[in-house]
């Protein structure tokens, strides 16, 4: 079961990475806490603390969430802007999220600001990352509009006044996992946290009520498929 002579990346770990893999998947896969991995490994017979599950998923999660963004298709040419309000022991922090048309989750950002600076400094975390997109869709918030007039005056903005916008709908998965976590300890935890869980989630949760059932199961098997080839390359590395 234990197997002190792991290799790359897993080099000097007490478990084989196929286990930490299924540890780091099963904690941003599902809304559960690090004791509920904990028992779920248990059930398998497999005894490890969630203190050992929580130092897997610190560092191995944004390895993943790397690879993921890299490998990702190109993104759409059409973005959907959105903030929501995270409470941080006791201080309200904001949390910007960008998905693009095919509700893929490009990035997050966690800032004590919700002005024309935060958006700013959003949109060029954005613009560095994918480049300029044609269009952006954002609520009736100003301050995207001040940042794209200084950064990007050539981008096509719409604000309109109940547009969709489905960014709204991307923040429930982070309700969920806050909720389940009590809250966020810091924002760079939250920021840790949640950009890795948004990758994985892009992964592993396509848009099932567009797909038939044998498109989502190939879909999904696809998904366990790039884990595991992942896994392969930090064994190699």
């Amino acid at each position: 079961m234990t197997n002190p002579k792991q290799s790359g990346a897993f080099k000097g770990h007490r478990f084989p990475p196929e286990i930490i893999a299924y540890a780091v998947w099963a904690n941003h896969r599902f809304p559960m806490s690090l004791r509920d991995v904990e028992d779920l490994l248990a059930a398998r017979g497999l005894v490890v603390s969630y203190e050992a599950i929580r130092s897997w998923v610190a560092k191995f999660g944004l390895k993943y969430a790397k690879v993921i963004r890299r490998n990702r298709p190109a993104v759409a040419d059409t973005w959907h802007l959105d903030e929501v309000v995270i409470p941080i022991n006791g201080k309200k922090y904001w949390l910007w999220r960008a998905v693009d048309s095919q509700s893929d989750v490009l990035d997050i950002l966690a800032q004590s600001r919700r002005n024309r600076r935060a958006a700013d400094r959003f949109f060029r975390k954005l613009f560095k990352a994918f480049g300029e997109p044609r269009v952006i869709v954002t609520d009736k918030l100003r301050s995207y509009g001040a940042a794209l007039k200084k950064l990007a005056p050539g981008i096509e903005h719409r604000s309109h006044k109940g547009l969709n916008n489905q960014s709204e709908g991307s923040h429930r998965p982070t309700r969920r996992r806050e909720k389940c976590l009590g809250r966020f300890k810091s924002p760079g935890r939250a920021q840790q946290f949640l950009s890795v869980h948004d990758q994985v989630q892009n992964a592993f949760r396509p848009r099932r009520h567009t797909l038939s059932a044998v498109c989502y199961r190939q879909s999904r098997a696809d998904a366990h498929g790039i884990w595991d080839d992942i896994t392969r390359q930090l064994k190699a590395a």
